[in-house]
């Protein structure tokens, strides 16, 4: 179910920005990739289970010791299922500066590389000098053309169902002890999910989000203040 705020300028503004680039086509030269951020609670085994024998299968205890915290940056490119999908100990500037580095990096023949992000406080031009510096991080930044997502309105990005799948499919309700095992783990899945080319397939257009918002016929006014 969607949560979407009180309509206003703005919003209807940004969501129709995003969604008239989902709908443009598939054009290498300029890639639409899609970015979220996935925490993760890194646990392991308080004790030891039992290994699996016959006729009984493997037993693990149910008391864990919580190992801190992680996070995973959740990109694909929806139209080709392309993915840059990979596992940090933090979320913070530097984090995605480098995380908006090895997307470049994934695409050194594009001309411009549409970024879809939400409203995070990291998700700015800042991020990419705290890392690099001013001169390389405003080169890395103007490469790159951020859409932003309308605020309370993360469901806009594809990037929301990567997360899912990453939920799903690679970290299941496994324990997952250190960040060297999540990261060994969202690589192996990022592999066979790019190989198998898991793209995903947006079908909700501006049209639709007139209809369902009913917002067509409203007239916005903008403070000059």
């Amino acid at each position: 179910m969607w949560c979407v705020p009180a309509i206003n300028a703005e919003f209807v503004e940004r969501m129709e920005d995003v969604l008239r680039l989902y709908a443009r086509p598939l054009d290498p030269r300029e890639p639409v990739v899609c970015l979220d951020e996935r925490p993760v609670v890194l646990r392991d085994a308080a004790r030891s289970g039992s290994p699996m024998a016959p006729g009984r299968p493997t037993r693990t205890d149910y008391e864990y010791v919580r190992r801190g915290t992680a996070n995973i940056f959740c990109i694909v490119e929806p139209k080709t299922g392309r993915r840059v999908t990979h596992a940090t100990a933090r979320r913070k500037n530097r984090n995605f500066g480098r995380a908006l580095l090895r997307i470049s990096k994934a695409y050194p023949k594009a001309k411009r590389i549409h970024l879809v992000v939400d409203n995070l406080s990291t998700h700015t031009e800042k991020a990419c000098c705290d890392t690099f510096g001013p001169r390389t991080g405003r080169a890395l930044w103007r490469r790159v053309a951020v859409h932003y997502t309308p605020r309370h309105a993360g469901w806009l990005s594809p990037a929301e169902m990567e997360a899912s799948l990453v939920a799903r499919q690679c970290l299941g309700k496994r324990r997952i002890p250190d960040l060297a095992t999540l990261r060994r783990d969202v690589r192996a899945w990022r592999r066979a999910a790019t190989q198998e080319g898991c793209s995903i397939r947006w079908r909700f257009r501006v049209a639709d989000a007139r209809r369902v918002f009913k917002y067509d016929t409203l007239v916005f006014t903008r403070s000059e203040h």
